[in-house]
């Protein structure tokens, strides 16, 4: 018998040793893979992080040289890398905030705007006619609903926004207000245009289409101690002398290719 049971004990020690192995193996692979997960949402957050430097939105500008160059929102985005300036050349397949618009942009746009972006046309009201617009190959030009400006030129005004607020209003009406809040942020005055505009925003935004944006703004525009007073000149040249931004760290300005090409056009045909 004490032969057996040696044998026995050996036979239970050989059985032991494959177990203890396989569970130290186990062991192994869960800690590996825990390791993996660890490093994935590391990863995951680290991008995060970088995305939030810069919108999820694609965004352009076709900029024709119509105002002054170290004021123009547009040029300092596109210096901070935050948009890409189009040449007339250029096509935009997505939603083109335009004068020449026939519809107001909305959340219907919103798919759109996330395939392929959203551009911004900068041009001066007071010189539409020499804007090339039959030049400029995009197929869903928009209009923005009416809004009133911030910006230190023509704060107060209604409609006459500049490139940041124009396409910081079109991301948040399509739902996209981080991206919109990250351009306004890159302003000292941004955020003076979501106080003068919070709630028509909010409103403009729960609208699913064009005709539901007509409505709200005109029944907000027919409640007339709600619209603000618009400045006089005067006050607006006040306000303008202190309150340009700096552009401090930021690239050299760079000739508007857009500018050149129609002014060589004109002397062409002259």
């Amino acid at each position: 018998m004490g032969g057996n049971n040696r044998h026995r004990r050996f036979k239970n020690q050989r059985n032991h040793r494959p177990h203890s192995s396989r569970d130290h193996q186990l062991l192994l692979d869960d800690d590996a893979q825990s390791s993996s997960v660890q490093v994935a949402e590391t990863v995951e957050v680290e991008e995060q992080e970088q995305e939030m430097t810069k919108p999820k939105i694609k965004l352009a500008m076709w900029d024709f040289g119509q105002c002054d160059i170290k004021r123009c929102t547009g040029r300092k985005l596109s210096r901070l890398g935050m948009l890409k300036e189009l040449r007339i050349s250029n096509g935009f397949g997505g939603i083109v905030l335009s004068p020449v618009g026939k519809q107001c942009v909305s959340r219907e746009d919103s798919s759109l705007i996330k395939l392929k972006g959203l551009a911004v046309v900068d041009c001066s009201w007071a010189r539409l006619d020499d804007v090339p617009f039959v030049r400029l190959r995009c197929t869903a030009p928009r209009l923005l609903p009416w809004l009133v400006a911030a910006n230190p030129v023509n704060y107060g005004r209604p409609c006459q926004l500049s490139c940041v607020e124009a396409l910081s209003a079109a991301l948040i009406i399509c739902g996209e207000d981080e991206s919109a809040e990250l351009l306004l942020d890159k302003f000292k005055w941004g955020h003076a245009f979501l106080s003068l505009n919070r709630e028509l925003l909010k409103a403009y935004s729960k609208c699913q289409n064009t005709v539901d944006i007509i409505a709200v703004q005109n029944a907000w525009l027919s409640q007339e101690s709600q619209i603000p007073r618009a400045p006089a000149d005067t006050e607006v040249e006040s306000e303008d002398k202190g309150s340009s931004d700096s552009e401090d760290g930021l690239p050299p300005l760079e000739k508007n290719m857009n500018h050149l090409n129609l002014v060589n056009s004109d002397e062409e045909s002259e």
